[in-house]
This record gives C-alpha cells, structure tokens and sequence, in this order.
C-alpha cells in the first residue's frame, strides 16, 4: 500500500479510538451524577471526575485530529490501563473480565498508534518532508 492508503487507513483508525473517548466523555458529562456515584462506589474521589472527562474528550479531539498524536497515545494508554484496574479487575466475572481485555486492547491499538505515528492526513503529519514521515515509523 502506497503512503496515502497508509494515512487513509491511519486516519480511519484515528477515527474510530477518538470517537470511543468522545463517546464515553459525552455519556460522562450526561450522566454525571450517576458517573460521580459509580467512582465512589470503587473507592475513587468524584472530583477525579472532572478530570476523566477532560482526559477522554480533549484525547479525543487530539486523536481524531492526529495533533500531538504520540503523547495523547500514551496518556490514554495509560487512562485505558487504569480504568481497567481500578474499574474491571474482578476476573471472577465474566462480564469484568471482557471489560477489562476490552481497555487493555484499546491500550494496545493507542500503543500500535504511538508506534506507527498518526499518518500524513494529521496536522502532526502536515509539511513534514516524506523522509521524516518515514523515519518517524521506523
């Protein structure tokens, strides 16, 4: 596949990670008294709330738009890695245990992200010469 299938295919899956954050931040802000709850119920502060929201929709745009593609991958890998813990960790439970390998494969695709960088349709791929793109994914 040539460079611009390459970034046409990295766009799409730029696409569809951000809108997963974008999703849930949505459903956040919407129900966020039932969210602030949730949190307490698992030992978690409800003034982290705030600042979960923040994280998944500001990732969100970030991703979507491939700016600051490389950092934004880590935090919401690590976001991803901590919910899973903190949220999904009752391995007795099937349903907790498909959440959890559920954050855990969205770590992984945000890692293969990092990995590859966000492609030549991002702004971080914008006015970069060719051989800097491509140096960038080796």
């Amino acid at each position: 596949m040539d460079e611009t299938g390459e970034s046409s295919v990295l766009l799409v899956a730029r696409f569809l990670l951000g809108s997963l954050f974008l999703w849930s931040g949505i459903g956040q802000v919407q129900g966020y008294d039932e969210t602030a709850i949730f949190l307490a119920r698992h030992g978690v502060i409800g003034s982290l709330l705030p600042v979960a929201i923040f994280v998944e929709l500001a990732g969100a745009v970030l991703i979507i738009t491939g700016y600051r593609t490389k950092w934004t991958c880590l935090t919401l890998a690590g976001f991803c890695v901590m919910t899973a813990l903190l949220f999904h960790a009752n391995f007795a439970d099937r349903t907790q245990m498909f959440h959890f390998l559920k954050n855990v494969a969205i770590a992984g695709g945000l890692l293969a992200l990092y990995v590859t960088g966000p492609g030549r349709l991002s702004f971080d791929g914008m006015g970069q010469p060719e051989d800097q793109r491509t140096a960038s994914r080796s």
